[in-house]
């Protein structure tokens, strides 16, 4: 299967130079570039790609408000480009619905296998940025305010309900299957099932879900 790719980016040469990279690869299409939200948001709409970079700071529109926009209209995986250190809005972008984010400075490698990644509905974070996120998270009152887990979270079992504490936590599907004894094939479907219940589109929504539900409380 080919991975079509939509490459948002106000700045030409970073733009190009993600676009070049995935390119080389002979599962990856770039079928479009996009100097702006709005041209992003169009991209998509023309093109129906399997995954949209798209910079979170870009003029006319941003990257928050075209991520909201795409995930509101298809199934489109949104990935944000970002400087974790320095951006502020990177919860605003997953709660929009991104699947992630990569770092400006992504190495080659990196920037193919998170493409990979994420079509294929896997965390695109690794477990120590998953926990950075997650503490950021719970310092932040953008949030909006826990509203009790049971009756939004009433679908799930019981060891469902666990295996959603433990990715608000961050885990890695190997480190769950440790904390349950169970095996990692077991958590993956725990994890999808999590997911299909609840209607979310990743793991990192099921972060987002675990503290705006109340099943981990702020600060835990």
């Amino acid at each position: 299967m080919t991975i079509r790719v939509v490459v948002a980016d106000d700045q030409e040469l970073v733009r190009s130079g993600f676009a070049m990279i995935l390119q080389a690869q002979p599962d990856i299409e770039v079928v479009a570039e996009a100097g702006d939200g709005a041209e992003a948001i169009e991209a998509v709409r023309r093109h129906a790609p399997d995954v949209v970079l798209l910079d979170i700071r870009m003029p006319h529109v941003d990257g928050i408000e075209a991520a909201r926009t795409v995930c509101a209209e298809s199934d489109c995986k949104v990935v944000m480009l970002t400087t974790f250190d320095q951006d502020d809005y990177v919860y605003e972008a997953l709660h929009a619905g991104a699947s992630g984010f990569l770092l400006k400075d992504v190495r080659r490698d990196d920037l193919v296998h998170a493409v990979r990644v994420v079509v294929a509905g896997d965390s695109l974070l690794a477990p120590s940025v998953a926990r950075r996120l997650v503490a950021d998270f719970t310092r932040r009152a953008v949030a909006v305010p826990a509203a009790g887990p049971s009756e939004e979270l009433g679908a799930l079992t019981a060891r469902e309900r666990e295996t959603l504490v433990l990715l608000g936590r961050g885990l890695s599907n190997a480190e769950i299957a440790a904390a349950l004894v169970v095996s990692e094939h077991t958590v993956k479907t725990h994890v999808s099932n999590v997911l299909s219940k609840l209607g979310l589109r990743d793991r990192i929504q099921a972060v987002i879900c675990a503290y705006e539900t109340g099943l981990i409380a702020r600060g835990a």
